[in-house]
C-alpha cells in the first residue's frame, strides 16, 4: 500500500475514534487535501477491500481496514514514543516526524525500536510499543 493510502486508512481510523464517522468533507479537512482526492483514493481502497463508502455518505472501515489502520496507528505510536522518550525528541516533532517515517520504516527497524523500548523500560515481555 502507498504511503498516500495509509494516510487515508489512518485519518478514517483517527475519525472514527473521535466522531464515530467519517464522511469525504472530514476527510478532507483532516489531511488538508480536496474531495476530488478523497473521493480517489476511497475508491482504491474499496477497490482493495478496506472500506466501504456510501455515496454522499459515511466511510465504513472493513475487518481488514480495521486491521491494517491498527498496524499502521501502532508503528505510528511507537516510533512517536522512541522518539520523544528515547531519544529526547521535543513531542510535537517526535509526532511529526513518526507520522513521516512510519511509512517507509522497514519492519526489521520497527522491531530494533520495540527491542529498544523494552531494554530502556526493563521489560523482559514482548510489547508492541514504547510505553513512557
Amino acid at each position: 500500500m502507498t504511503e498516500s493510502l495509509e494516510m487515508y486508512l489512518e485519518t478514517i481510523g483517527l475519525l472514527h475514534e473521535r466522531n464515530r464517522l467519517a464522511r469525504v468533507t472530514d476527510i478532507a479537512r483532516e489531511l488538508g487535501v480536496s474531495k476530488p482526492s478523497v473521493h480517489a483514493a476511497l475508491h482504491e481502497l474499496e477497490r482493495r477491500g478496506l472500506i466501504e463508502h456510501e455515496s454522499y455518505g459515511e466511510v465504513f472501515m472493513t475487518e481488514e481496514g480495521r486491521l491494517a489502520a491498527a498496524k499502521i496507528r501502532e508503528r505510528h505510536e511507537l516510533l512517536t514514543a522512541f522518539l520523544r522518550d528515547d531519544l529526547g525528541v521535543s513531542p510535537a516533532i517526535a509526532e511529526q516526524d513518526a507520522c513521516r517515517m512510519e511509512h517507509i520504516v522497514s519492519q526489521e527497524t520497527l522491531e530494533a525500536i520495540a527491542r529498544r523500548c523494552r531494554q530502556t523500560l526493563g521489560d523482559p515481555a514482548p510489547k508492541n510499543s514504547c510505553e513512557g
